[in-house]
């Protein structure tokens, strides 16, 4: 009686991964849009397409008999909460079952951290993400993008591309990353952490 009062419970057949950055050609390849990167890449393993829909592009598809929601926010990096909220209540996903993949600084190339509950880090992806949904309890991708430049030029190091001696190191850790994913979703977060965690 009275179910119509009272608040859906979350799917725990369903996962939301999100890639972070900023929409635009000007932006591709640069470091803060390695979540883009990382998610482009494991949603064509996996021969999904992506759609346009409210303040995101999503792919849907199965996988290991989860449902599996990507979303790439277009609402720029510094608002990305807004559509990582809209698609966390929209699909009834728990919050330990949301995955955000993104960049940091504070992590050298070439190397992946995955997290579960913490600190934006001075990630203002992350600050509004965390804004949004009023917690930190949602596990993380950190991409390595290191800290090799100037002092007061952080803004120019993120949203500029990667250096040529990187690539190869970017190109390996993309796949990797993907490969976390995977994990994540199969062994959890203490399983991912243990086997891709640098």
């Amino acid at each position: 009686m009275f179910n119509w009062f009272r608040k859906k419970k979350p799917d725990t057949m369903k996962f939301l991964i999100v890639g972070l950055g900023n929409i635009g050609s000007e932006y591709d390849g640069t470091r803060h849009n390695i979540g883009f990167e990382v998610l482009d890449q494991w949603v064509k393993e996996h021969d999904a397409e992506w759609n346009s829909d409210r303040l995101a592009n999503v792919a849907k598809f199965k996988f290991r008999g989860k449902q599996i929601i990507c979303i790439k926010p277009t609402t720029y990096m510094n608002l990305s909460g807004k559509a990582v909220k809209h698609w966390y209540s929209k699909e009834r996903v728990p919050i330990n079952q949301v995955l955000v993949i993104t960049d940091d600084i504070s992590i050298d190339v070439g190397k992946l951290r995955i997290r579960g509950k913490g600190s934006a880090g001075g990630h203002n992806g992350l600050k509004d993400i965390q804004a949004q949904l009023g917690s930190e309890k949602y596990d993380r991708i950190r991409f390595g993008a290191g800290s090799d430049y100037p002092r007061g030029r952080q803004v120019e190091h993120v949203l500029g591309k990667w250096n040529p001696d990187e690539e190869i190191e970017v190109a390996l850790q993309k796949d990797k990353a993907c490969k976390a994913i995977e994990a994540w979703i199969v062994k959890g977060l203490t399983g991912a952490m243990n086997e891709f965690s640098s």
